[in-house]
C-alpha cells in the first residue's frame, strides 16, 4: 500500500523520478489526446509517454495530439474529432496532454453518450486544469465519472532539471488506474476535528467552473446537492480567488455542499496594494459567511504534487486533528 491510502499523504521534500512503486500487474491502454491548448514543448509528450511506458502502460498518442492552430492544438473539428475518437476506441486511460483553453469551444458539440459508453467499457478520463469542463459536462449529460489528476506534459513530461515525475503524483495515478486506490489522505488546519461526512465528490479549476455556470453543462441541483466541492486555480490573485468564490456562495452552490476542499492557488503574484490581505484572508471570509465547512490543503492543482480524485464518486470525508481522508 502506498502511502496516500493508508495514512495522511506524505508531501516530499524532493522530487524523485525513479521507478515506480507499483505497476499495472497487466498494461493497461494509455492513450494521449490533447483537447485543449497546443503543446509548448512537443519534446514533453515524447518524454512523457516513455515514461508512462516505463510505469508499465501501453501509450498510444492520438493522430491529432500535435495538431497546432494559433493558441489551440488544432482547430476545433480537429479537437473534438479526436475527443470522440478516443471515446470509441475506449482504451482503459484517456490521458489530455495538457490544459491552457479549448475545450469551452468544444461543449455543444460533445457527443456526451458516447463519452458515457466508453466509462461504461471502462475508460477513465483523466486530467486537470481546462479539463475541467470535461468532467463538469460529463457529469452533468450523464452522471459518469471521470478522475481529476495528472496531464502527460505538465506531469510526465516535466524535465528531470525542473524535478522530474513526483512519486506521489505517479503512483497515486498508477494506483488510480488500477483500481487499488481505495482513499487519499492529507494535512489540513486544525479546525474541523471529528468531522464526519458522505457526499458526492466534484469539482476542479475554479475558473473553469465559473464559466459553465449557469450553461446547459452545469450539473443539475439534484446532482451536486450534498456534494463534495474541491477547487483549485493558476495564476489568480487572492482577491479573484475570493471573488469567485463569493459568487458561488451567491448563486447558492457553496452552501448546498456538505464540505468545500480548497486545493492550491499557485502562481499568483502580491501586489503592493495588498496590505496584508492574501489567500488566508480570503478562507476567513468565506468562513464566516459559510456553516459549510471550509477545508484548505487539498494536494491538488497546478503543483507537482497532487493526487488523483474520482469525479462522481461518493465519498466519504474524516478528519481527525490535521488528518483528512477522503475515501470511496
Amino acid at each position: 500500500m502506498s502511502p496516500a491510502r493508508n495514512r495522511p499523504l506524505p508531501v516530499p521534500s524532493s522530487r524523485s523520478s525513479s521507478a515506480p512503486s507499483a505497476a499495472p500487474a497487466a498494461p493497461l491502454s494509455l492513450q494521449l489526446f490533447s483537447p485543449s491548448g497546443v503543446l509548448a514543448r512537443p519534446a514533453a509528450l515524447s518524454l512523457a509517454a516513455r515514461r508512462l511506458k516505463a510505469c508499465g502502460f501501453q501509450v498510444v498518442e492520438d493522430e491529432a495530439a500535435r495538431a497546432r492552430h494559433q493558441r489551440l492544438a488544432g482547430p476545433d473539428d480537429v479537437r473534438l474529432a479526436a475527443l470522440h475518437r478516443v471515446a470509441a476506441a475506449a482504451p482503459s486511460v484517456a490521458m489530455a496532454t495538457r490544459g491552457g483553453y479549448g475545450l469551452s469551444r468544444l461543449l455543444d458539440r460533445i457527443d456526451w453518450p458516447l463519452l458515457a459508453r466508453s466509462v461504461e467499457r471502462g475508460t477513465r478520463w483523466v486530467g486537470h486544469s481546462d479539463f475541467t469542463a470535461l468532467h463538469i459536462g460529463l457529469l452533468a449529460h450523464t452522471g459518469a465519472g471521470s478522475w481529476a489528476g495528472p496531464m502527460a506534459t505538465d506531469d510526465f513530461g516535466r524535465a528531470e532539471d525542473a524535478g522530474g515525475v513526483d512519486d506521489v503524483t505517479r503512483d497515486c495515478f498508477i494506483e488510480a488506474m488500477t483500481g487499488e486506490l481505495e482513499a487519499v489522505g492529507f494535512r489540513t488546519e486544525a479546525s474541523f476535528d471529528s468531522l464526519q461526512l458522505r457526499g458526492r465528490l466534484w469539482g476542479g479549476n475554479l475558473s473553469m467552473l465559473l464559466s459553465m455556470l449557469g450553461t446547459p453543462h452545469w450539473p443539475s441541483a439534484r446532482t451536486i446537492k450534498g456534494g463534495v466541492l474541491f477547487i483549485e486555480d493558476v495564476n489568480e490573485h487572492p482577491y479573484r480567488i475570493e471573488r469567485g468564490l463569493l459568487q458561488l456562495h451567491q448563486a447558492g452552490v457553496l452552501g448546498a455542499q456538505k464540505a468545500v476542499l480548497l486545493g492550491q492557488f499557485s502562481a499568483w503574484k502580491p501586489s503592493p496594494l495588498d496590505r496584508g490581505y492574501t489567500l488566508k484572508t480570503v478562507v476567513a471570509h468565506l468562513r464566516s459567511l459559510l456553516s459549510v465547512p471550509l477545508i484548505t490543503g487539498l494536494p491538488f492543482g497546478h503543483v507537482p504534487t497532487k493526487l488523483t480524485l474520482p469525479v462522481g464518486r461518493t465519498v466519504q470525508l474524516l478528519v481527525q486533528g490535521r488528518d483528512a481522508l477522503i475515501g470511496w
